[in-house]
């Protein structure tokens, strides 16, 4: 197994995204533990707002956009014209050709089960049980075992300082793209945004979360066109009866060389 070269990873060098706190250990010992931080973010679209996010906040830019594509507020092909990002107010604003109003849309609100309270507006749900993954991309049994491995030994924010989830972009046994946050909501929201912004194609790639595969994990997932998901973790039953109606191979509990798969499985080989 080769080492690969992420094209984005976790900074563990970045002191903005932890503090170090004191305390106590369980023989009380003074000890310095890193904690992650949290800071709000809040999004506009054009001259609306359209939520505010809580996150690490280390890429705003792409966690702006790819939420909004997550929730259908801005298409694959939108034309953005600017994006304005204010650190000092938390505020960051993305500008489209296109005239935009989503006050009907933002009354129609699910409260997911995402970590940091996720949340998914409008019609989603009824859209994503009518489309069909067609890629015909398969994954070897090994690059299962190879791509956990690889992502558990990255030096990463959780392995620093716990309290937060990772979603990986792959291409067959690389890990490429490695986003973390305090919620895997934002994650691969970054990771949709990054998609965006470098116009890349995702029906030949797999997708690793270290979180449940719970409905709106699918819902992401199927939303950026990748045909397989891979996840540490367990699933939902929606979630998995989401992953059978889109066709989306569905890969949990993958840890040293066990595995479960609940969806698509022809895509194993």
């Amino acid at each position: 197994m080769k080492k690969n070269k992420y094209i984005i990873q976790p900074n563990i060098e970045d002191i903005s995204l932890y503090e170090k706190v004191k305390g106590l250990d369980q023989e009380g010992e003074r000890i310095s533990a890193k904690v992650v931080q949290e800071r709000p973010l809040t999004i506009y679209l054009n001259n609306q707002e359209i939520v505010t996010l809580m996150t690490i906040n280390d890429y705003p830019e792409y966690l702006a956009i790819g939420y909004l594509l997550n929730q259908n507020m801005i298409n694959p092909n939108e034309r953005i014209r600017k994006v304005e990002y204010d650190k000092d107010i938390q505020t960051i604003v993305i500008r489209t050709n296109r005239k935009t109003n989503y006050e009907k849309l933002l009354k129609k609100k699910i409260t997911t089960s995402g970590c940091a309270q996720g949340t998914v507006f409008g019609d989603i749900y009824e859209e994503i049980e009518k489309t069909k993954i067609k890629s015909k991309t398969k994954i070897k049994k090994i690059w299962i075992y190879e791509l956990s491995k690889q992502i558990t030994l990255t030096p990463s924010l959780y392995l620093e300082a716990g309290a937060i989830h990772g979603c990986v972009l792959c291409k067959n046994n690389s890990p490429l793209i490695y986003m973390e946050d305090v919620g895997r909501h934002n994650a691969i929201d970054k990771i949709a945004g990054f998609i965006f912004k470098n116009k890349i194609t995702t029906n030949d790639k797999i997708f690793y979360t270290t979180g449940r595969l719970t409905s709106e994990m699918i819902i992401k997932t199927v939303k950026m066109g990748i045909p397989i998901l891979i996840s540490r973790s367990g699933f939902t039953a929606w979630g998995v009866e989401l992953a059978m109606k889109t066709n989306l191979t569905l890969i949990g509990r993958a840890k040293g060389k066990r595995f479960l798969v609940l969806s698509g499985h022809t895509r194993i080989t």
